[in-house]
């Protein structure tokens, strides 16, 4: 078996989320379970931080990975979902899983896959705990898929358990309301685990609080924890400060990832690499900042807050993942607080999410390049364009993000904006990304 079929069996004979939909959504673990107890049960063998949320759970799963890496540890970053390549969602020390090892995992699993039917975020976690187990990584972080309690990730026992920011995102999966969403998050704190979270809307903070306390798990609010300033937005790296709020330590570092919104997840990785030293890992103060510098070296991470370069065009190309309520009203304040004389902007997002909210955020004044991503759940192009027309949105439709993007290209000057955003296929799908 070849690579290319390895990927092509994985893609094809499993349900994927990020592809159809809800049809390839369990309702319990029961699967995932028997899955990992066919392969010898390897969750129970590592040490792990869990990181879940709706929006920052990428990025603070990348810069943790990233500081332990540069602490000495073997690490493990589990993440999802990949942008060009299979092979980015498990790595080690930042490298990809090879190819090789993903078809001898095929390979392995194609007994069980026959007789278990898992989906493929099932199958895939599991051979990220068999692969770090294989490897014997010292610690791997973890990131949620969707939701907590019953995402199939949600089968370990972390040194450190953490939430990010909460908004209304999969609300067929985890309920229509916050609260309902941040019960679901909540299920990933475990029995006397430290959890760290980043929230701050006080009702949400106190449901995740109770949850603590019924587990007795340390409870840490990385807002009450850290306050972190920026001190000067330089390219490729912004420079910032992160104090202390209880020893009034100070550090000052350079965010590899340079964006207004990492501010809440830089809280949430401080403090829970406070925790971590606590419990007796080796990381010092040039091992934080090193790795805050280097997490897009040492993590593979994109697509946050991007800038691409292009030889076709001279104008400012950023591509940002980003794609519900919460994470545009963070982009549209970042957009606009860059210099540009005209914003083009490629559009796309997918079938099943309310889109309601999004539209009536964007700027009325961009020249917009409606298009979709190359998978059965995105939401046709000249749909798009009609639904965006009812918010005063303009542009045309374009049946691929390639032409939507070369379209951009042509028609923005050296002093024009070229943002591509809401999904993150359509932004998987741009050149030298």
């Amino acid at each position: 078996m070849t690579y290319q079929e390895a990927e092509a069996f994985l893609f094809e004979r499993l349900p994927m989320f990020q592809r159809v939909g809800g049809s390839a959504y369990k309702k319990d673990l029961q699967n995932t379970y028997a899955l990992l107890q066919a392969i010898g049960n390897p969750h129970q063998k590592g040490k792990y931080i869990h990181v879940a949320g709706t929006n920052g759970k990428g990025s603070t799963a990348s810069f943790l990975a990233s500081v332990l890496k540069e602490s000495g540890y073997k690490t493990g970053l589990y993440t999802s979902p990949h942008l060009k390549s299979f092979t980015e969602r498990m790595r080690i020390n930042g490298e990809p899983i090879s190819q090789d090892d993903v078809v001898e995992y095929v390979n392995k699993f194609k007994p069980i896959i026959e007789e278990l039917r898992p989906s493929f975020f099932e199958l895939t976690t599991a051979m990220a705990f068999d692969y770090f187990d294989k490897e014997e990584v010292d610690i791997a972080v973890i990131e949620v898929g969707m939701g907590g309690r019953l995402d199939c990730t949600n089968v370990i026992q972390p040194e450190v358990s953490i939430i990010t920011q909460i908004g209304l995102d999969h609300q067929q999966f985890l309920g229509d309301t916050l609260e309902e969403i941040t019960k679901e998050k909540a299920g990933v704190v475990k029995e006397n685990t430290p959890i760290v979270s980043s929230v701050s809307e006080n009702e949400l903070k106190l449901i995740i609080k109770e949850v603590a306390n019924e587990k007795k798990a340390p409870f840490f609010n990385s807002n009450e924890c850290y306050k972190i300033n920026i001190k000067e937005e330089t390219i490729p790296s912004w420079k910032m400060i992160a104090e202390n709020l209880k020893t009034s330590k100070k550090y000052k570092f350079e965010s590899g990832l340079s964006a207004s919104y990492q501010i809440q997840n830089l809280q949430s990785v401080f403090t829970a690499l406070d925790i971590l030293k606590e419990k007796g890992y080796s990381i010092s103060d040039e091992n934080i900042t090193s790795g805050l510098k280097n997490v897009i070296k040492n993590s593979g991470i994109k697509g946050r807050w991007q800038r691409i370069h292009n030889e076709q065009s001279n104008a400012k190309i950023i591509a940002d993942t980003g794609h519900n309520i919460p994470a545009f009203e963070h982009l549209v304040k970042m957009i606009e607080s860059e210099k540009f004389d005209q914003l083009h902007f490629v559009f796309a997002t997918v079938n099943d999410k309310k889109l309601d909210g999004v539209l009536e955020l964007l700027p009325k004044d961009a020249i917009y390049y409606f298009t979709q991503a190359n998978i059965p759940r995105a939401l046709d192009a000249k749909e798009l364009k009609e639904v965006a027309r009812n918010y005063d949105l303009k542009g045309d439709a374009f049946p691929t993000v390639a032409e939507a993007f070369t379209n951009a290209q042509k028609n923005a000057s050296d002093k024009d904006l070229i943002f591509v955003g809401g999904s993150t296929f359509a932004v998987a799908e741009i050149p030298n990304l």
